[in-house]
């Protein structure tokens, strides 16, 4: 089953996100073979919501990362159709339990990149977006940034990277109350191999893996579904690096299938054109 299109299913006057269901084909991705997280460790992970009238609740949907304090980093999918405003979503910081005294933020801003392909969805590359908050965070321990690479950083094959998300554990197995931030070591697979696991399994001909796009994972470690969106983490010199944005797969945890990211060094240079960033050497 491969993880993403379905939460651009059809939508109801345009304004209320439809769940994704467990029907085979790309659908959203959340955490498989992952461990709870201890308070503080992610401070920038975030939670993407959508109202959900049916039950009441602003819903979480996706993963997101704090880049600035009026700043979000997410998927270019999880906010699709292009047409659905701002004002339909709220972000939730802070948080390691879901719906645990909510305090959520209202969105003010959609940046999608261009060259993202509604109709192909996150397998057509530029899978990303920036969410604008109306105003500021106040930042603290719990509540704080992720540093973004350099656009130059090169991510070596099996480095030991960390993806974290609400996600479903494994296919169709979702997150158990109290859904608790779900942590899991995850190494980083090169793109040629990753393109030969995926051209295997598919009847294209073409390039599967972009150079837009990160594979990581291994067999029962993986993101999987309601994770897209979330960051892919590296250490470097005691420093927490997003190199990846949690984008599409096949399956949960699948031998020869490493979750999809997208590459987040390939757009550095556009991030810095619409939020005032300091990076990281």
């Amino acid at each position: 089953m491969l993880w993403l299109l379905v939460l651009t299913s059809p939508w109801l006057g345009g304004s209320v996100p439809v769940i994704p269901d467990s029907s085979p084909g790309r659908e959203l991705v959340g955490i498989v073979g992952g461990c709870d997280v201890s308070a503080r460790r992610y401070p920038w992970q975030v939670s993407l919501r959508f109202y959900r009238m049916d039950h009441g609740l602003w819903q979480h949907s996706c993963g997101g990362s704090l880049i600035h304090a009026q700043w979000v980093l997410t998927a270019a999918h999880c906010v699709e159709p292009e047409d659905l405003e701002a004002g339909a979503f709220r972000v939730q910081v802070g948080q390691l339990r879901l719906y645990d005294h909510d305090q959520l933020h209202r969105v003010a801003e959609i940046i999608r990149h261009p060259k993202f392909n509604a109709s192909l969805s996150a397998e057509g590359g530029a899978d990303i977006a920036l969410l604008r908050l109306e105003d500021p965070l106040t930042l603290s321990e719990d509540v704080n940034l992720v540093s973004l690479p350099a656009a130059s950083l090169r991510v070596p094959w099996r480095k030991m990277c960390w993806v974290t998300g609400w996600g479903d554990i494994a296919d169709d197995v979702p997150l158990p109350p109290p859904y608790r931030l779900q942590e899991v070591a995850v190494p980083i697979v090169g793109n040629k191999e990753c393109n030969y696991h995926y051209q295997n399994s598919s009847d294209s001909h073409g390039q599967i893996i972009k150079g837009d796009m990160l594979c990581a994972g291994s067999e029962g470690r993986d993101s999987c579904q309601m994770d897209s969106g979330g960051p892919l983490v590296c250490r470097w010199n005691c420093t927490w690096i997003q190199v990846g944005i949690v984008s599409w797969g096949q399956g949960c945890g699948h031998r020869d299938f490493p979750g999809v990211y997208t590459r987040v060094m390939s757009y550095v240079s556009w991030i810095c054109r619409h939020v005032p960033l300091f990076l990281e050497p």
